[in-house]
């Protein structure tokens, strides 16, 4: 099985081909998605579970470090978002911010406590912590409104300083889901190709190597959980502002469970590109499958489990394996010619 080792890391400005594929899909999906049938929600449901999933994918292909519990720093950025703007001011920024300070101080708190431990035991100790935040949702009533959860969210305009625009309908909502998506894409790209990128994947090739190798492996672990819980927290604020409303079931086991499931099919543990790739898979099983028949997730399941026996290396890593095998005969051509 290849890994992200195997891969050449791209130094230099992010731009690369892939990059500008990705972006320019991103950018004009809008103007096909309602051409090949599909809604247009689905766009901005899209960006927001690649975002996460992107930012998800750090931890867990670069870092090797098993979070099953990730669903509650979604949730926290998203109640966080709906209480801003309930209790303080309808406000995007602030909301936004709101979201990113709660889901960073919480994965900072986890990270604090788990960031020593490896293996079972990390993925474990994510659980349980998963586990307190999503019964905090359920039981804390008076806070975060309990099962129902927080409703009619508004959706504030995006100020930037005399321009005001309003994101009450879902193509300027979406227009702005994806302005993020495109930037914290760019910004992580930069981040996994330059040291720390690396680091983390000696980490996860083996802990303990890299702590001799003069690595401060504790603070590594603690800083890639936090920024992975911030990115969760950005995405929950815009999930919060898409849905306008906060629930408990998106920080449940399940929805954990959920974005590893996506993370594995698209290959996030051998491609950065992986991430996006299994959020898209997922989609299309839901939406096209679902389509057909109302058993559309046991259908993905079993695509999952089909996946991990043959190919544990998901889509991005045959598409990898392929082009490599095709690119090999032309590499042998010029030296059979010499011969």
């Amino acid at each position: 099985m290849i890994s992200l080792s195997d891969i050449p890391t791209k130094s230099g400005f992010p731009l690369t081909p892939a990059m500008c594929v990705f972006l320019v899909a991103v950018a004009s999906a809008p103007f096909w998605l309602e051409a090949v049938g599909l809604y247009s929600y689905l766009g901005i449901e899209v960006a927001i579970w690649i975002l996460y999933a992107m930012g998800f994918n750090l931890l867990f292909g670069y870092a090797g470090l098993h979070s099953f519990g990730h669903g509650a720093y979604i949730g926290i950025g998203a109640y966080a978002f709906g209480l801003f703007q309930q209790n303080v001011a309808v406000s995007l920024w602030g909301g936004l911010l709101a979201a990113i300070l709660a889901a960073t101080l919480a994965g900072a708190l986890v990270a604090t406590f788990v960031a020593h431990r490896r293996g079972i035991y990390f993925a474990l100790m994510t659980i349980a912590f998963g586990q307190v935040f999503w019964f905090c949702a359920i039981k804390l009533r008076w806070l975060t409104g309990g099962e129902d959860g927080l409703l009619g969210i508004p959706r504030p305009d995006m100020v930037l300083g005399p321009l005001r625009v309003s994101l009450q309908d879902n193509f300027s909502l979406y227009w702005f889901a994806a302005g993020v998506l495109g930037l914290a894409v760019l910004g992580m790209s930069r981040l996994v190709n330059a040291p720390f990128g690396r680091v983390l994947q000696a980490i996860r090739q083996n802990e303990m190597r890299a702590r001799f190798a003069g690595y401060d492996v504790w603070r590594m672990k603690w800083l890639v959980f936090t920024l992975s819980a911030a990115i969760a927290g950005l995405a929950g604020g815009i999930f919060a502002m898409a849905q306008e409303s906060a629930y408990p079931d998106i920080m449940s086991l399940h929805q954990s469970g959920t974005i590893v499931m996506m993370v594995l099919v698209g290959g996030g543990l051998v491609s950065f590109w992986g991430p996006v790739l299994g959020v898209l898979i997922y989609f299309v099983a839901r939406d096209v499958i679902g389509g057909v028949t109302e058993t559309w997730l046991l259908w993905f399941g079993l695509m999952f489990v089909v996946m991990v026996m043959l190919r544990p290396e998901g889509a991005a890593g045959l598409a990898h394996v392929i082009r490599s095998r095709l690119a090999r005969p032309k590499a042998a051509a010029p030296a059979e010619r010499s011969a």
